[in-house]
């Protein structure tokens, strides 16, 4: 979705009008759209305001204020370390690093060949199995530093 063509356009202004007689659809609408196609970028953003009349500046207050939704797209895999209080303290930070080295990559940032997109969580709820980190949705209890190479491997080697 680099460059919008005609079935993408098409395609967002049916989720527009999907949710049109609703009181506040803007949350739906860009929910949709982040499903679909895995990040709003600002031509989307645009598309979405003639659609439905709000502003492009609300839409990107939207888009960049909650975590859930993306500028950028995403990797193939998610990686989602825990840096809450308890996954912290039980040495969050030094996995997220370690996932940092291994994929060469920073927090926010995607592999160049597209494989994975490296995310800080402020929690997972996940307190108990802590350091926790979530792939696409697979949650790693209790993960090591030393975990980190084989965890990677296991995704690049599917």
């Amino acid at each position: 979705m680099a460059r919008l063509n005609e079935t993408a356009a098409k395609q967002i202004a049916e989720i527009c009008d999907r949710y049109k007689n609703e009181p506040t659809p803007l949350m739906l609408i860009l929910s949709d759209i982040q499903n679909e196609y895995g990040y709003i970028p600002l031509e989307v953003q645009e598309l979405v305001s003639e659609k439905t009349g709000i502003s492009v500046a609300e839409i990107y207050g939207v888009v960049t204020f909650y975590s859930y939704f993306s500028l950028k797209p995403k990797g193939k895999y998610v990686v989602g370390c825990c840096l809450g209080t308890a996954c912290y303290v039980k040495g969050g930070g030094q996995v997220f690093d370690k996932f940092s080295e291994v994929l060469g990559i920073k927090g926010g940032e995607t592999t160049p060949d597209g494989l994975f997109t490296l995310d800080a969580l402020r929690c997972l709820g996940a307190c108990g199995i802590a350091p926790a980190v979530s792939i696409n949705g697979k949650v790693y209890p209790k993960v090591q530093v030393s975990d980190v190479p084989g965890i990677v491997d296991s995704y690049r080697n599917a």
